[in-house]
C-alpha cells in the first residue's frame, strides 16, 4: 500500500498560483484540481488539462433544436393542419421554410441553452441536495487553493516549490492509503 497525504496550497493572488502550478509540473508533481474565485485564464493549460469538448455538445444540442423545429412546423403547418396564410402553398414544407427562419432560429437557442445548462449541472455535481466539493469556502471570496495528493518525498519538495513562491499556508488534511498499480 502506497501512503498519500492530502495537502490544501493557499494563495492570495493568482500570479504566485500559476508559478507555483508551472513549477509543480516541471518537477513531475501531478495537481489534483485547483480552486478559484474567477476564472484564471490560462490555469487549465497550465495545470495540463485538455480541452473540454462542450463546444461540440452545444452544437449537437443546436442541431436537435432545429431538428425538433423543422419536424414541429411540418407536421403542425403542412401535415396536420395546412392552411392558406398569404398565398402561401401550404403542399410543401420547403416552399414556406423563409417564413419559418425565426421560429427555427428561437428552438435552436432554445433547446441549445437549456441542455447546455443542465450538461454543466451534471457535469459539475452541482445538484440539489448534494454537497459542494470546495473543501475551503475562502476559495469563493479571495483566496486561491491547489489541492495535491502526494507521497511523503513529493509533498516535501512541493512544499518548497510553493514557499519560493509566496504560498499563504499548507495544510495537511490527512492521509490516505492507495493499492500500487502493477
Amino acid at each position: 500500500m502506497l501512503k498519500k497525504n492530502k495537502i490544501h496550497l493557499i494563495f492570495g493572488d493568482e500570479e504566485p498560483l500559476m508559478r507555483t502550478v508551472k513549477q509543480l509540473r516541471q518537477a513531475g508533481i501531478r495537481i489534483k484540481d485547483a480552486f478559484t474565485p474567477f476564472p484564471v485564464h490560462g490555469l487549465d493549460a497550465a495545470m495540463g488539462i485538455p480541452r473540454t469538448r462542450i463546444a461540440i455538445a452545444s452544437f449537437l444540442y443546436g442541431i436537435t433544436g432545429t431538428s425538433l423545429a423543422t419536424l414541429m412546423m411540418w407536421y403542425m403547418m403542412i401535415h396536420d393542419w395546412p392552411n392558406d396564410i398569404g398565398g402561401k402553398p401550404n403542399w410543401a414544407y420547403y416552399y414556406n421554410m423563409p417564413a419559418f427562419i425565426p421560429i427555427t432560429f428561437e428552438v435552436t437557442v432554445f433547446c441549445a441553452a437549456h441542455l447546455m445548462v443542465l450538461t454543466y449541472l451534471l457535469s459539475s455535481w452541482l445538484l440539489p441536495g448534494v454537497p459542494p466539493k470546495n473543501p475551503d469556502p475562502r476559495t469563493t471570496d479571495d483566496k486561491f487553493m491547489l489541492y495535491l495528493e502526494l507521497t511523503d518525498e513529493q509533498a516535501k519538495q512541493a512544499e518548497e516549490i510553493a514557499r519560493k513562491n509566496g504560498v499563504e499556508e499548507i495544510n495537511y488534511k490527512g492521509e490516505f492509503y492507495v493499492e500500487p498499480k502493477y
